[in-house]
């Protein structure tokens, strides 16, 4: 009887810290210096779900932290998150005034500078 390869351990805790922070099933692959394939295996093997299916579980965690985290900055009056999260979760959007832009056409500065630098 032959022996194969060991197979590959996976550390648990430490592949749910990897989903946790989103990290894609080829980034996890590489971390335990195994192929996806192993990985995709190693999830139906041990917690009998496909990748796919245990990385929802485990992911949903770092979206809610980083959410937190989003919102923490806004409240603390970051504007870019502020006007971020309002164009998410409000539906608002940056006012385009559209009636002066579909009557008449913005209008072009054309400026003529020779080789030279000089403005004629």
């Amino acid at each position: 009887m032959a022996a194969g390869r060991p197979k590959i351990r996976i550390d648990w805790n430490e592949f749910d810290k990897l989903c946790l922070i989103q990290c894609t099933l080829e980034e996890i692959a590489a971390w335990f210096k195994c192929s996806v394939d192993t990985v995709e295996r190693r999830c139906k093997e041990d917690k009998k779900l496909n990748f796919a299916e245990y990385f929802k579980k485990k992911s949903a965690g770092g979206r809610i932290s980083l959410r937190r985290s989003q919102f923490k900055f806004a409240n603390a009056g970051n504007p870019t998150l502020l006007i971020w999260l309002g164009k998410q979760y409000l539906d608002q959007k940056d006012k385009h005034d559209e009636k002066d832009s579909k009557d008449k056409p913005l209008p072009i500065k054309i400026e003529i500078i020779a080789e030279d630098g000089r403005k004629p």
